[in-house]
């Protein structure tokens, strides 16, 4: 059996993916190993790994000179560490999930001709990967038509976008009944780190509801810790069903059991809502140069499992109008839930563990 050396940066976006792979190369009988940067520690202590390495990364800040040196010596220090680990387990193969910690590992990995796959999940091909596009034999794509992708025509494999096995445990969850005689489940989160404009906007938007619809409401939020007490104050004036914390292991379980979610439209949140399928509400992060969440977004919008609220024109208002009409017709919601799964690749991780290994057994 072969040993597989997974690269990830340190938040879920990345680290879930390839845990993803991971599991489904482990049930191969390979052996897998984990580099990624100091921030995994939140993120990895469920990743099958025989070894998790930390790497020195940083990212690059051409704009700041002084910046821009420390970052490179840090960058140079992940590669030598990187090469070091790299010469001593010997992998088959190297497989990148995007994040500038990848960029040490993969370019030490290219120095000793080990060969590599870079995974995009992105609708758009994130700036990371670009610069590494030229070192590695496959590049992975979580989305047809990938910004950014089509001069590298000749390495492109589409995959889709591979989910962890407990989101695959909860796919097969019919959508939930919902009517009058039913309470309205709700799940809002903003990715690993939250997101701190579901904190500002959704307790008015909540309170702004109909009494009927809130009366029924079961709402799950993920927020940053120093937002919850004053959310919580605001729901209890409210009189509305709360459970309300930093992050969720449960997510998937909390979203199968759902009837609309709310959330950022991070590739990793757009491939589990597409996995699970159930109709959401999406509100990209805003400021990116690529404008990768609302090209994700827009990707579900098109396919009918999805609406977009851009975070600019976002507010209690015009959160709470939406979220009503989604939510006083249940027939479109279903239809929505349907729509969402013609997104989702269910087989995007057996795909990635094939390539995986083909790119192994190919050098």
């Amino acid at each position: 059996m072969s040993k597989f050396v997974m690269v990830a940066g340190g938040t879920g976006g990345h680290l879930f993916p390839a845990q993803a792979l991971a599991e489904e190369l482990l049930r191969r009988g390979h052996t897998i190993y984990l580099m990624t940067d100091a921030r995994a520690k939140n993120f990895g202590g469920d990743f099958p790994a025989v070894e998790t390495i930390i790497v020195p990364a940083a990212t690059p800040n051409l704009r700041h000179p002084v910046k821009a040196i420390k970052a490179g010596f840090k960058i140079l220090n992940g590669v030598r560490k990187s090469r070091k680990a790299l010469k001593r387990i010997k992998p088959d193969a190297i497989v990148g999930f995007g994040g500038y910690p990848t960029f040490p590992p993969f370019l030490a990995a290219s120095m000793l001709g080990i060969p590599g796959i870079l995974h995009e999940a992105n609708s758009v091909l994130g700036r990371a990967n670009r610069a590494l596009v030229r070192f590695c034999e496959k590049l992975a794509l979580g989305f047809e038509n990938t910004k950014y992708a089509e001069p590298y025509a000749s390495k492109i494999v589409l995959t889709g976008n591979p989910v962890r096995d407990m989101v695959h445990q909860v796919a097969d969850k019919p959508y939930p009944p919902l009517g009058p005689e039913h309470d309205v489940r709700m799940v809002v989160f903003g990715g690993s780190q939250g997101a701190q404009v579901f904190s500002n906007v959704l307790p008015g938007a909540i309170a702004a509801l109909p009494v009927e619809l809130r009366s029924r409401l079961k709402l799950v939020q993920q927020c940053r810790e120093e937002d919850l007490q004053r959310m919580a104050e605001v729901y209890a004036q409210a009189r509305v069903s709360v459970e309300a914390a930093p992050f969720f292991k449960d997510l998937p379980r909390l979203i199968s059991n759902s009837h609309l979610v709310i959330s950022r439209a991070g590739a990793l949140t757009v491939a589990e809502m597409g996995a699970i399928g159930r109709p959401g509400i999406y509100v990209p992060l805003p400021g990116s140069i690529d404008q990768d969440q609302l090209n994700n977004a827009k990707r579900m919008e098109a396919a009918g499992g999805g609406v977009v609220m851009e975070q600019a024109a976002l507010s209690p208002h015009s959160l709470a109008t939406k979220i009503t009409e989604l939510l006083a017709d249940p027939a479109h919601l279903q239809q929505m839930a349907q729509n969402a799964k013609q997104v989702g690749m269910p087989d995007a991780v057996q795909r990635l563990a094939d390539l995986t290994e083909q790119t192994a057994k190919a050098v």
